[in-house]
């Protein structure tokens, strides 16, 4: 098939790992221009994305999803993980804001740095099929790094992308990936281990007891479920700092209508307390005891403030 030598721009979803920086070069080998798309949300950032994209010499667009993505976090329509991660909502959510993207600003492609099957929820074939038809992008969204072990998209077809010059790779190991980095002179690239925080057992074991039992959920509190250890008085929750940097930051996300408790004359965590009920306070000063250090004082002393 004859290919389409007018030059072509594609939109890349990019999260800056290994994957979508090989996928932004093999697009760039067949003379399309990739610019990054990358996304902001309450459980990740996109420092590494703009640090990779920097690197690489790479434009990239950033997108703060936060309370949209927060929704379906919450009441996912294909499932949990193995934490809190809704990894296919969240994929279909962040092809349904790239297809918006495209259209408005004229880009040719959709693309992304998918490997097939090196993500067992989301990126097995009924999965990426799934997403593919949920977003309207059937046969729409080139993969360049399994292109040739999945169906040929309508790019391919219509000759906008040369099928000989993709890739078929599949699975979950990375040889081959940390070949073609070798070979596209690419040094600088994370481990895959990922930087959403919902895949963290620890933090989506909080998170769900915030979703039962919270009455509102604010940013402030998803932050605080990365600081310290945290308790439940019916409603009212209990944060203990596990180390002096946490203590500190504890006091900067302390806000009106909160309770800072410490002690005055023994060594020990910080608590925070969202609100001021009784009962709470003094469980607070219960937990503070417990983890404080051991002291021959048996007459310990509270700072309270709000």
């Amino acid at each position: 098939m004859k290919i389409n030598q007018s030059r072509k721009k594609a939109l890349l979803l990019f999260s800056g790992g290994l994957d979508s920086i090989l996928a932004a070069k093999i697009l760039a080998r067949q003379g399309i221009e990739a610019t990054a798309l990358t996304f902001v949300s309450y459980f990740f950032d996109a420092e590494q994305a703009k640090k990779s994209a920097e690197e690489n010499k790479i434009k990239i667009l950033t997108k703060d999803f936060s309370k949209k993505h927060f929704e379906i976090v919450r009441q996912p329509c294909f499932g949990h993980g193995a934490g809190m991660n809704p990894c296919v909502d969240c994929h279909l959510l962040m092809l349904k804001k790239a297809k918006k993207i495209a259209a408005r600003e004229k880009f040719d492609i959709i693309a992304t740095g998918e490997v097939l099957g090196q993500r067992p929820m989301s990126q097995n074939i009924e999965a990426l099929k799934l997403i593919e038809r949920e977003a309207g992008l059937v046969r729409e969204i080139l993969r360049p790094l399994s292109a040739k072990s999945l169906p040929e998209t309508e790019m391919e077809k219509t000759g906008v992308v040369d099928r000989g010059k993709l890739l078929g790779i599949s699975g979950r190991g990375r040889k081959e990936q940390i070949e073609l980095a070798k070979k596209f002179g690419v040094k600088n690239y994370p481990s895959p281990a990922g930087g959403c925080i919902l895949t963290d057992k620890e933090y989506s074991k909080k998170l769900r007891e915030l979703i039962e039992k919270a009455k509102t959920i604010e940013e402030r509190d998803l932050k605080l479920l990365r600081l310290g250890r945290h308790f439940w008085k019916g409603s009212e929750k209990i944060i203990l700092g596990r180390n002096h940097v946490e203590n500190i930051a504890l006091k900067k996300l302390a806000e009106r209508g909160d309770t800072l408790l410490e002690l005055k004359n023994i060594p020990g965590p910080l608590a925070l307390v969202r609100g001021k009920n009784r009962k709470a306070i003094e469980l607070a000063k219960e937990k503070i005891l417990k983890y404080a250090k051991k002291s021959e004082n048996k007459n310990p002393e509270f700072s309270i403030s709000s």
